[in-house]
């Protein structure tokens, strides 16, 4: 049986990450395990720096993002915000997924983006039901390059829909180059001559 939203809010809401749902007890269950980047080898590495190429669009928001199926990428994004304020890399790239491929094959992809996910992004990959997440750089070092965020790590996201959801998730994949591009658009936003808005 799928859940609904309301019993979603709820486990969100006794996760200490939303609002309580009266009557809707989040039922015990393991954590969603994060991976290290020697888990995932070269082809993580491969797929990672499609997503910094796609990062390099943006200089001043480096949010790369591909969608991997059977070892070909069916979505690219980079962050568009500006645009629309839901125009993360992710959700531009879950985009162009759905355009090429459709609706559907989502437990079989794989995201690679530059930057974990946040909470409205792994909250996308959720409903959609994504098999593995795969990032660069932490929301806890965007956070030091000055990159303002919700601090809910994509692992307490899909701990929080763990009855019917539990993707393998994996950071620091190419985290020193997606460090850097973070840092250097770090300087990009401060010098008001410099990169692309």
């Amino acid at each position: 049986m799928r859940p609904t939203r309301r019993s979603l809010l709820g486990l969100l809401g006794t996760a200490g990450l939303g609002p309580s749902v009266p009557g809707v007890v989040a039922p015990h269950s393991t954590p969603a395990a994060v991976g290290s980047a020697a888990d995932g080898g070269a082809a993580h590495a491969r797929f990672m720096s499609l997503a910094i190429e796609e990062a390099h669009r943006n200089a001043r928001y480096p949010f790369g993002a591909v969608f991997v199926h059977s070892g070909r990428v069916l979505g690219r994004g980079v962050n568009a915000s500006a645009e629309n304020p839901s125009y993360h890399g992710e959700m531009v790239a879950m985009t162009d997924y759905v355009r090429r491929a459709g609706n559907h094959g989502w437990a079989a992809t794989t995201l690679y983006s530059t930057a974990e996910p946040c909470a409205m992004c792994m909250s996308a990959c959720v409903w959609a039901g994504v098999g593995q997440v795969v990032w660069g750089t932490s929301i806890e070092e965007l956070g030091r390059t000055g990159l303002v965020q919700i601090a809910i790590p994509a692992a307490e996201v899909a701990r929080a829909a763990s009855p019917f959801y539990s993707p393998e998730l994996l950071g620091g994949v190419l985290a020193g180059t997606t460090d850097a591009l973070f840092r250097r658009a770090q300087l990009l936003r401060t010098d008001r001559t410099g990169g692309a808005p």
